[in-house]
């Protein structure tokens, strides 16, 4: 079983774990940091410390956080570059976190990344865009 650690700005990350709950019922083996103004990268770097020594992370740790650049990545990629079994994918959503909730306890990281990026393409909608296709009577 992979382990997943969501990272954001404020406390998006904790509200994106409560929200898949709601939807999908109690998590395992998942962790959650919030970065907050005033703290720095390095604060966060030791939360995501942390949470790993509290998961199972024999099978890898996927880090999903939400800006690539931003100091959730940053402090991530401190630690992933460090292990082979630990990647990072930005951007996250509620589709795309119960994408990998749903899937991470008999998923690799790699496998968990390819799910993820599939289901940002499958996940990410205009309504007009989708409406082109269909017929009056189908609505």
């Amino acid at each position: 079983m992979a382990a997943i650690v969501v990272g954001s700005h404020g406390s998006f990350s904790r509200e994106l774990i409560k929200s898949a709950e709601m939807i999908c019922g109690k998590q395992t083996n998942i962790g959650c940091a919030t970065f907050h103004a005033g703290e720095s990268v390095d604060d966060l770097v030791v939360k995501y410390e942390e949470i790993i020594s509290k998961l199972d992370c024999k099978d890898g740790v996927l880090f999903i956080v939400d800006l690539f650049g931003g100091s959730p990545y940053n402090a991530a990629s401190r630690i992933a570059i460090k292990d082979k079994n630990m990647d990072i994918v930005t951007g996250i959503n509620l589709p795309i976190a119960l994408e990998l909730f749903g899937m991470h306890h008999f998923s690799s990281v790699d496998e968990l990344v390819k799910i993820a990026l599939a289901s940002s393409a499958a996940t990410i909608k205009s309504f007009k865009e989708t409406m082109k296709d269909l017929k009056e009577e189908d609505l």
